[in-house]
């Protein structure tokens, strides 16, 4: 069963792939995507536009959409909450204000435009994205456990604070042209992808995803609860910590390149626990299939709905989680009061 499982994740994955070449302002025929891919077409426009335009669009979108549902799946397991998002949490935006605020105030300090986009831009998201955890971790951490309304507002909170941040960095910005660029931050985009841009965020998806599935059997020890955890040999509070780290460092990674783009990590993981249960071990190289299968359909869908206009596939996914995030609320407020 997991094996047909992720044979078939597989396959999805490189029909969304094909798909996403294919598809868009120009319609390329199927045929002459796998001739390009495989290297026997000539030189040419189709040639151009698939290379040099979708595939690394449509690689970053699979990277990011594997890691942000890593993250979700990983998270719902440290709060032991089925509501965690990287984005419901403030991680997203945590990030993305960190991101901002080197596109904004490099200038005026004057990093360079290379040195900002390869060192300064991630580790800002990432101080960005571990900042507002930790935050949203104590604010919502009572009486040893962690209460869904608590979460849930801490994170709507810190998320709602550091937008303010990020709309006053902009207001007293002396330069009009970080517009667009922080507009990018704000809703996710994948509209900027190049191939220099793929490396970091590849090399962080599969070392942090090698190093979640390593630590599965603590992952699963806190599914038991706080006290069995323990009981069990778990120091629970080191160990939360050491994933938050993980979690934030690739959360600023990921959205340092794609902007905020959010509930990927909230409907992904609940959609694969149906298929193959919840022990992280086999859960998780699902997620993070079914992540990149998701994302690159939905960036496909942000290119073709209104085409030629390319919607940010953030606006997408926030129309198709929202409905589940509420379905999710009331189900939970359902279980709580029978």
């Amino acid at each position: 069963m997991y094996g047909t499982v992720v044979a078939g994740l597989l396959l999805a994955l490189a029909a969304a792939v094909v798909a996403g070449l294919a598809l868009g302002s120009v319609r390329i025929p199927t045929a002459d995507v796998l001739e390009i891919l495989t290297g026997h077409a000539e030189p040419s426009p189709f040639r151009t536009i698939v290379l040099d335009v979708r595939l690394p669009r449509v690689l970053l979108g699979a990277a990011v959409g594997a890691g942000l549902a890593v993250i979700g799946t990983v998270l719902q397991a440290l709060v032991r909450n089925p509501l965690a998002d990287p984005f419901l949490l403030g991680v997203s935006s945590g990030a993305s204000a960190g991101a901002v605020a080197v596109i904004v105030l490099g200038s005026v300090f004057g990093l360079g435009a290379g040195l900002a986009t390869t060192v300064t831009l991630p580790a800002a998201a990432f101080a960005g994205a571990l900042l507002s955890l930790l935050v949203v971790y104590t604010l919502a951490r009572s009486g040893g456990g962690f209460a869904t309304g608590r979460l849930i507002l801490a994170g709507v909170a810190v998320s709602y604070i550091l937008s303010a941040l990020t709309s006053l960095i902009l207001i007293t910005a002396d330069s009009a042209d970080h517009l667009k660029e922080v507009l990018y931050w704000t809703l996710g985009g994948l509209g900027s992808a190049r191939w220099d841009m793929l490396a970091l965020p590849g090399i962080a998806l599969i070392a942090g995803t090698a190093l979640l599935v390593a630590l599965a059997r603590p992952l699963d020890l806190l599914l038991v609860g706080e006290e069995g955890a323990t009981v069990l040999g778990l120091d629970t509070a080191r160990f939360r910590a050491a994933v938050f780290v993980l979690a934030s460092l690739l959360t600023g990674v990921l959205v340092a390149y794609s902007g905020a783009i959010g509930f990927v990590g909230l409907l992904v993981p609940h959609a694969a626990r149906m298929l193959v249960g919840a022990a992280h071990r086999a859960l998780l190289p699902v997620v993070a299939l079914m992540g990149a299968v998701f994302l690159v359909a939905a960036d496909l869908a942000a290119r073709t709905v209104a085409a030629p206009q390319d919607i940010p596939v953030g606006v997408l996914t926030a129309l198709t989680g929202g409905p589940f995030f509420l379905w999710m609320l009331r189900r939970n407020r359902t279980e709580a009061t029978a």
